[in-house]
């Protein structure tokens, strides 16, 4: 499917087979003129907005949906992805990129072809506006295509992650001197597959709900994990990490304390995003 076909297929609203692929009723996204997308509600919808975004796992009305032939295709994309990180590791999969990917897939009967309906569905997937689904945020990786730089990124010792060369690998460095071994970093680089991997489980385990996955997790192309930014975790606290509870934790309190807690996206945001106080805002690789 090229670039033309596909916006035509989009705007068409046929392509994922959405349940409504109008923008909801009480928001409308405007571009700023640096080209930023940015949210704007009218005042006596706000709230409905807000407690979408605090009950983010959950079914709202208006929330867009993958119809029964798409679901499949969810499905079935995600069981190759699942083979495909099994094939090459956890810690390749973080770094693989799209290209390497369907290589490997056609390489490996272990993992198989993906199929051209299962290409088409990812392709419409990554180059759809999110908007049309709830998610507000930028686009930092623009290209299904777009690589890792191997050679711009380390890997993290002790944590099966990597973080890019530059400011996020010093940030890692200050934060770890600080706070020692209580500190883990939880998530740090993420290629377009890794980020497609996750926001598809996300919606299966969401029952093909697109913004409920959205409320979780960045569409694919839309983390900035992909470029710079990266996740902390108390040690021993597992799961929690990722829950508002992080914010009782002896990681949280210092880091925000000493303003290293530049939030990517706060409580109550307009993104679309739930509250990540774990989350840590690079911004910059330089």
């Amino acid at each position: 499917m090229n670039r033309r076909d596909f916006l035509r297929v989009a705007a068409a609203g046929s392509a994922l087979g959405m349940a409504s692929m109008a923008l909801p009723v009480y928001a409308s996204v405007k571009a700023s003129s640096s080209k930023k997308s940015q949210i704007k509600f009218k005042d006596d919808d706000l709230s409905d907005y807000l407690k979408k975004v605090r009950q983010y796992d959950e079914d709202h009305v208006g929330d867009v949906y993958f119809d029964e032939y798409n679901w499949g295709l969810l499905k079935s994309s995600l069981e190759r992805f699942v083979r495909l990180q099994k094939m090459v590791g956890h810690g390749n999969f973080y770094l693989l990129d799209f290209d390497e990917a369907l290589r490997l897939a056609s390489t490996y009967p272990s993992v198989g072809e993906f199929t051209t309906p299962e290409l088409n569905f990812l392709e419409t997937l990554f180059y759809e506006q999110a908007a049309i689904y709830g998610f507000y945020g930028e686009k930092p990786l623009k290209n299904l295509t777009d690589r890792i730089p191997l050679r711009e990124v380390v890997k993290v010792p002790n944590s099966g992650n990597y973080l890019y060369r530059g400011k996020p690998v010093e940030t890692w460095e200050a934060i770890r001197k600080i706070l020692g071994p209580d500190v883990v970093l939880t998530s740090g680089v993420r290629s377009v597959i890794k980020q497609f991997y996750l926001f598809l489980n996300k919606a299966y385990e969401s029952g093909g709900n697109l913004s409920r996955a959205s409320r979780s997790l960045a569409p694919p192309g839309y983390s900035f994990h992909g470029i710079s930014d990266f996740d902390v975790g108390q040690a021993g606290y597992g799961q929690y990490n990722f829950t508002e509870r992080f914010v009782l934790t002896k990681v949280y309190k210092t880091l925000r304390e000493l303003g290293y807690l530049t939030l990517r996206y706060p409580r109550d945001n307009l993104l679309g995003v739930r509250f990540e106080p774990w989350h840590i805002k690079v911004g910059t690789r330089v």
